[in-house]
């Protein structure tokens, strides 16, 4: 009888600790999905993925992605196209058949490791749409490394040509934004002479072949010549153009974020020389954020009606959301998460609620990299707006979060990608030792018109083309 208790005392033991075990992903594991599912996959040959950005282009859809420069014991990846090795740089991918994704090109970038290498960020245009373009051709901007802003004619997507370099010789690039009606374009530059990695370059691309330069931009302290301390860097702006006339500039990744809202037509009209004074001018209100969480995405989901205050005066509240930057592998920091802030009052924005994927729920600190928030889609698919964000949790995959009441964010699905026997390693230091796994990296995500998820992998396994399902699905009327 003892030795029974024994028995099923030990199976009980099992059967708790078992899901931990099985969460550690090994090759030929299924991916793990709720309410969400793989339509189609492309590995994007092996390389190291950041910014997707997913293009209807006549009657096809094209996906342009910038690449990491990559991992310091990794050789440059064979181009199969060319038959050579290349630099991470750009991949360009027919998507119109989702689950039979086509790779067209790839676009080298410049030599060297993770962000100073590849050419990690990516936005097109059509001639069409831009003032002073040519009404056939489609253009894209893309970052040479941390050295320079570049502009392609992708007219013909499988046959990509350099036209110009908008601004080299820079410190670092990150993650710009690009308005395709007005031309205008947010660099995420490191200038020379600015006491920062990141910040911002104003230039008119209306015309993609003659690129003018409106200004710098940055938070006082951050200009040259200046003294005293020096605020925390861009990590990346996203507009609303004219009509919205604001830009919503997200500093400090994953450490003293600050969310600032600025006026664009004062920035792009006000005065330029960065003074202290001119700096401030165009500023509307800004949110300072805690010293251990920053602001790597500051996406506006515009004027929401929230349901619970139907019967009130005012049921209608300005809301951005705020996605944190994870850096440090196995949760060797303070956990990045996602933030909502009601602006209805800009000059006192304030954060009204959370949402984080749930860490027991996958074992993810345990699993190896990363684990934590990273980015969201930034373009709004009408099925999607103002119902469900899509935010990348890296080794936790890719998060359906439903906002139709942003008080209150939930989870709707999810998807986490199998990994391959390309996935790369993640390590940490351990006893002065170092310990690597291999997990799932999903960097970022975006959308298209069609409603399809587009999550590409930090640790070189490929893009994955998603749909919802299930009670996900019926939250987007699909």
């Amino acid at each position: 009888m003892k030795e029974k208790h024994i028995a099923l005392f030990a199976l009980a033991l099992a059967t708790l600790i078992a899901p931990a075990f099985a969460q550690v992903q090994k090759v030929g594991d299924p991916p793990e999905a709720n309410n969400m599912r793989l339509v189609g996959y492309n590995d994007l040959q092996a390389r190291s993925a950041y910014q997707p950005t997913i293009h209807h282009q006549g009657d096809r859809w094209i996906a342009y992605i910038g690449h990491h420069g990559g991992t310091p014991d990794i050789p440059k990846p064979v181009n199969p196209l060319t038959g050579q090795q290349e630099f991470n740089g750009t991949s360009i991918v027919d998507v119109t058949d989702p689950a039979h994704p086509k790779y067209l090109a790839h676009i080298p970038g410049t030599e060297g490791t993770y962000e100073q290498g590849g050419a990690q960020m990516v936005r097109v245009c059509d001639g069409k749409t831009l003032p002073k373009a040519d009404r056939n051709a489609v253009y894209m901007l893309r970052v040479f490394g941390g050295q320079a802003h570049e502009m392609w004619n992708v007219t013909d997507p499988a046959h990509p040509s350099l036209i110009t370099r908008i601004v080299e010789g820079l410190n670092d690039t990150h993650k710009s934004w690009w308005e395709c009606d007005t031309g205008i374009a947010f660099l995420v530059s490191g200038a020379p002479g600015w006491r920062t990695r990141r910040m911002t370059q104003v230039y008119d691309l209306s015309d993609p072949a003659h690129p003018v330069k409106i200004r710098d931009f940055g938070l006082p302290g951050q200009e040259p010549g200046s003294t005293g301390p020096v605020p925390t860097e861009l990590h990346g702006p996203i507009s609303t153009g004219p009509a919205g006339n604001r830009v919503y500039f997200g500093y400090g990744t994953n450490k003293g974020g600050m969310l600032q809202i600025v006026d664009r037509e004062k920035l792009l009209n006000g005065p330029k020389e960065p003074t202290p004074e001119n700096l401030r001018y165009p500023e509307v209100g800004q949110l300072d954020m805690l010293p251990l969480n920053g602001a790597h995405t500051t996406l506006p989901l515009g004027k929401m009606s929230i349901a619970e205050f139907g019967k009130d005066k005012d049921s209608t509240r300005d809301i951005v959301m705020i996605v944190d930057e994870e850096i440090l592998n196995e949760c060797q920091e303070p956990r990045q998460m996602v933030w909502f802030a009601d602006v209805t009052i800009e000059t006192r924005p304030m954060i009204i609620s959370s949402y984080t994927a749930s860490e027991a729920s996958g074992n993810f600190c345990q699993r190896g990299g990363r684990f934590g928030s990273h980015s969201s889609n930034e373009f709004i698919a009408p099925m999607y707006d103002k119902k469900l964000v899509f935010v990348t949790f890296f080794n936790g995959g890719v998060r359906a979060v439903d906002i139709r009441d942003p008080y209150h964010p939930k989870e709707a699905g999810y998807f986490v990608p199998a990994i391959t026997d390309k996935t790369d390693k993640r390590c940490v230091k351990v006893g002065g030792e170092e310990r690597c796994k291999v997990a799932i990296q999903s960097n970022n995500v975006d959308v298209d018109d069609r409603g399809y998820i587009y999550v590409v992998d930090r640790a070189n396994t490929g893009m994955h083309i998603l749909e919802l399902t299930g009670d996900a699905r019926k939250i987007a009327g699909m």
